[in-house]
């Protein structure tokens, strides 16, 4: 059942900074994965939910109705499962990026900088071979948790173009395929 004025559109020239309750938790990862800030409240009690959305100026997504309807802004959630949820979120912020970016950690949400090659070894959890092929490896300033484009990116980037369709320009395939 959908709460009338709680999912507001958002306009497209806005990047909002979200904060997910415990039950977005792999949502609150995929909005990482897409480029955003979003704290996981996790453990978090709904007036603690609240006063961070509100000190941190987070927009709170839920699933939690009576949160919704304490929280200004609040965009509810209905779905379980992560692509639903992201189109129903796509519906209340138009403009959500379709685009895999490493900018955010999916474990901590802090920030991801690219490893210095200069290095003589590679970051904490980056295989040898990974290192050594000489493409983009990331880590996160905070947990030190590496990135790297590879087979669970495609995954990730396979579920997102599943839910909201593939960022302008990466059509893949032959014509028939399309």
């Amino acid at each position: 059942m959908a709460l009338p004025g709680l999912v507001r559109s958002v306009s497209e020239g806005t990047s909002p900074h979200w904060i997910c309750d415990e039950m977005l938790g792999k949502l609150a990862r995929y909005l990482r994965f897409l480029g955003y800030d979003v704290e996981y409240a996790q453990g978090l009690r709904d007036t603690e939910i609240r006063e961070r959305a509100r000190r941190d100026g987070r927009r709170l997504v839920t699933r939690d109705v009576l949160l919704a309807r304490r929280t200004p802004g609040a965009i509810l959630l209905h779905r379980l499962e992560v692509e639903g949820q992201l189109r129903e979120l796509s519906r209340a912020f138009p403009g959500l990026s379709r685009e895999v970016r490493f900018v955010h950690c999916s474990v901590c949400n802090g920030r991801l900088v690219e490893a210095d090659r200069s290095l003589p070894v590679p970051p904490r959890g980056v295989p040898e071979d990974r290192w050594a092929s000489g493409e983009p490896v990331y880590s996160c300033e905070r947990c030190g948790q590496a990135y790297w484009e590879g087979g669970h990116t495609r995954e990730i980037r396979e579920t997102i173009s599943r839910a909201l369709g593939a960022p302008p320009g990466t059509e893949t395939g032959s014509e028939e395929e399309r």
